[in-house]
């Protein structure tokens, strides 16, 4: 069998719809959106085309949607814009395991006296409560981020209840739903957030292509300065080839999304259930807990993540051990350790993402392999012992 890609919660193949949207804007057609001529007119008809698609995929109005070029600059932007450039300090909560976009952006916050910042633990089922955000809440609290699904667990996250108490206090909510869209339903109103943030290459578009909606009559100031564009929230010219590969995903991804939310939860059912005949012992976290439907986190107790990973690369099988964003490193997920698993429960894991080129005989075949590699492992170690660092396979 060919390599097999089970890291869908990095990045996804590009789909053909997006490609053949993006081939004219990489050859024949060019232009500067911001240009009046017939050139730069093409360019901001392709735009506007996308930011249209992207609306009606997140049930918004166009002129909210903010294109930037990643999730991370959208997170920054909503966190920079709230803080940063204020005279007045304030009070931030965040969930413990949201993406270091958006940790890392409340800790230099937090370090310049910005903000005051409060983490919200999750439980040991990987969903932050509700109550606990209300909680958490002080007369000065000016922003709460809470992720729509968890980019290594896959746990889905209360953001509608959250984001309901936060609206009655007149507080801001920044929900970044990159791992979500594309895999279940996100409409911004349901949700009730000011803020959402998207990845196109999380749902086959393009890297370098994302999306910030802001809620209609919420002032923020942009993070990037020096133009006009997109209403002046975001200046820098516009990528016109990636957006239109944004725009082309997530049509598909609205006309598709129950059809492709049944294929991969059938592909990590099937999963899951197999690991009790492949691999004993092996323990799927947080498995009570709502979940995009396409993910999977395992312990394999006794057995190090970086060495079945790299072993299981070998054999044609890609899988994470945790966030692409904290790959090489020898610590402990974060998000693992705030749910209450030991560093050696934490090392031991795998994620496993399904996309939509996946198939069923995949399944069995990395089913196959991860069982002859964690024996492989365990005849080589004493059962339960990891590397004192944590990695040097």
């Amino acid at each position: 069998m060919a390599s097999v890609y089970l890291d869908h919660n990095a990045t996804t193949p590009l789909h053909p719809a997006a490609r053949e949207a993006m081939l004219p804007w990489l050859g024949e057609q060019h232009g500067n959106p911001s240009s009046i001529h017939r050139f730069g007119q093409a360019a901001r008809n392709a735009v506007e085309e996308a930011r249209e698609k992207v609306a009606a995929l997140l049930g918004a109005r166009p002129p909210e949607v903010v294109f930037t070029a990643s999730g991370t600059e959208a997170n920054n932007a909503v966190l920079f814009s709230s803080g940063g450039r204020s005279r007045e300090s304030g009070h931030l909560v965040i969930s413990s395991f949201e993406h270091p976009s958006i940790r890392e952006a409340a800790a230099r916050l937090e370090k310049d006296g910005a903000f005051e910042v409060t983490r919200v633990s999750p439980g040991a089922d990987g969903v932050v409560a509700a109550e606990a955000v209300l909680a958490a809440l002080r007369p000065d609290t000016r922003l709460v981020c809470l992720m729509l699904a968890n980019n290594e667990i896959g746990t889905v996250q209360p953001v509608a209840e959250a984001a309901a108490a936060c609206r009655e206090r007149g507080i801001l909510v920044l929900c970044d739903a990159v791992q979500a869209v594309g895999k279940i339903p996100v409409n911004v109103t349901a949700l009730g957030v000011d803020f959402l943030t998207l990845g196109a290459h999380k749902f086959h578009g393009p890297l370098g292509a994302a999306a910030l909606w802001v809620r209609k009559g919420v002032e923020m100031s942009s993070l990037l300065v020096g133009g006009s564009q997109e209403r002046r929230r975001r200046a820098s010219t516009e990528n016109v080839p990636a957006l239109a590969g944004l725009g082309a995903a997530a049509a598909v991804a609205a006309a598709e999304l129950p059809a492709r939310t049944a294929h991969l939860a059938a592909l990590r059912d099937a999963f899951e259930a197999g690991l009790q005949r492949w691999v004993p012992g092996a323990i799927v976290h947080c498995t009570g807990s709502p979940r995009l439907p396409n993910t999977s986190h395992v312990a394999f107790p006794g057995v190090e993540g970086e060495a079945l990973l790299i072993r299981l690369d070998i054999a044609g099988f890609a899988v994470s051990t945790g966030s692409a964003c904290s790959s090489g490193t020898v610590e402990p997920s974060k998000t693992l350790l705030s749910i209450g698993l030991s560093r050696e429960e934490a090392l031991s894991s795998l994620r496993v993402s399904f996309g939509m080129t996946n198939r069923l005989e995949e399944v069995e075949a990395f089913l196959a392999a991860l069982a002859r590699e964690v024996a492989a492992i365990r005849r080589l170690a004493p059962a339960g012992v990891l590397s004192a660092a944590g990695g040097g396979v």
